[in-house]
């Protein structure tokens, strides 16, 4: 019979609903969501599923412990009583990235960390009858959450994490992460039969994933996961996996892809980032039906590719922040500008991420939708507009 675990998906804070639904479409239970985190049932096939198929999330982690603790005592003998053995394979040692506690009795962060790292290494010696760990730069990495006194020991799946898709050689100076890229063209509506338009492209990351997203590419075929290290991997499971994924791309797909931005150097990066994914998907000799294109222009020259021209389409944008590039006041002045696309795009849907809560007395409209996201540790907002 198989083992059925406790997963948890770690996401941008705003890109909750979005993960859940990608969770729901490939067949799985979601126990709880909120806040960053996607609790669901999961078998092993289906953990090589999480990292490889999920877009908009950033870590896939196994719940190994879930406990209740309010003094540290409860906390070392619960982490201590978990088959730490049965997942950590021999010469990997055991490093607590992180800690969070809410709404509990144990809040020294730092304390936790030491004690549920301290518990974890009793437990492995002693199963193996050994004094220490022996050194070894591998590390399985845990994370602890605590929550009105429930503890939640979370084992890492994803090695580096899933927005590193493995296609982005360099991200330019304000990267947007690839995952967040994916949360924002999934909230904003856009479907493949619909152009899209990025004025302000940088390396190509919204362009790249929308296409990815259309021709059925899997973020994580290209890269390995920590899960393939610990006792838990199976070469086969995650063989039947990647073939599964890999079965489902199609560059038959005719996509509407435009992006441009007024920089020839980060142009010329998202055109290398592209051939990449195109290149490791599986494209080469093929002479796929490819609408999707990056020039060099500015965003006041910005248009609709001749084949869009009088069809409604979607631009989804990052434009630049003044906390990164420049000052503020330059990048107000550019969102001052961006009030022409209307004009360009005229029944369009616009879809941009920011970190200026202001944007709309700049660009001059109401927005339709607003909805907060984070971007790494970036506070920012979702604005969606009909043009």
């Amino acid at each position: 019979m198989a083992i059925i675990y406790n997963a948890v998906a770690l996401c941008a804070l705003g890109a909750e609903k979005t993960v859940s639904n990608e969770l729901r479409k490939m067949g799985f239970s979601i126990e709880e969501g909120g806040y960053g985190r996607i609790r669901y049932k999961s078998g092993l096939d289906g953990l090589y599923k999480s990292l490889i198929g999920l877009r908009a999330a950033d870590r896939v982690f196994l719940e190994v412990a879930s406990y209740q603790a309010e003094d540290f005592d409860a906390l070392f003998e619960g982490t201590q009583n978990q088959c730490w053995e049965e997942y950590i394979p021999k010469g990997i040692g055991i490093r607590v990235t992180k800690v969070r506690t809410n709404r509990s009795k144990l809040k020294a962060e730092t304390s936790i960390q030491a004690l549920v790292h301290k518990a974890a290494i009793q437990r492995l010696c002693l199963k193996r009858g050994i004094n220490r760990l022996p050194d070894n730069d591998e590390e399985a990495e845990l994370r602890v959450y605590i929550e009105k006194n429930r503890v939640s020991v979370l084992l890492d799946l994803s090695g580096d994490p899933l927005f590193k898709r493995g296609y982005r050689s360099a991200g330019g100076m304000a990267p947007l992460r690839e995952s967040t890229a994916a949360a924002i063209i999934l909230l904003s509506g856009w479907k493949r039969k619909f152009p899209l338009y990025d004025p302000f492209c940088g390396s190509g990351t919204i362009a790249i994933e929308a296409a990815m997203y259309a021709w059925d590419i899997a973020p994580g075929l290209g890269r390995h996961f920590a899960l393939e290290k610990l006792l838990l991997g199976n070469k086969k499971a995650e063989q039947v996996a990647r073939e599964e994924f890999s079965a489902k791309i199609d560059f038959s797909r005719l996509v509407r892809i435009a992006a441009s931005d007024s920089d020839a150097t980060v142009v010329d990066l998202a055109r290398s980032n592209l051939k990449r994914v195109m290149d490791s998907s599986g494209s080469k000799g093929l002479s796929a039906p490819l609408k999707l294109r990056f020039d060099v222009l500015p965003m006041e020259k910005a248009k609709p590719s001749e084949e869009s021209i009088g069809d409604e389409g979607f631009i989804i944008t990052n434009p630049p922040y003044g906390r990164r590039l420049g000052d503020r006041e330059a990048a107000e002045k550019t969102y001052t500008k961006m009030g022409k696309l209307a004009a360009g795009f005229p029944g369009w849907k616009l879809a941009l991420i920011t970190d200026h809560p202001g944007f709309e007395s700049f660009f001059g409209k109401k927005a339709d939708l607003c909805r907060e996201i984070t971007n790494g540790a970036i506070q920012n907002y979702l604005f969606q507009f009909k043009l």
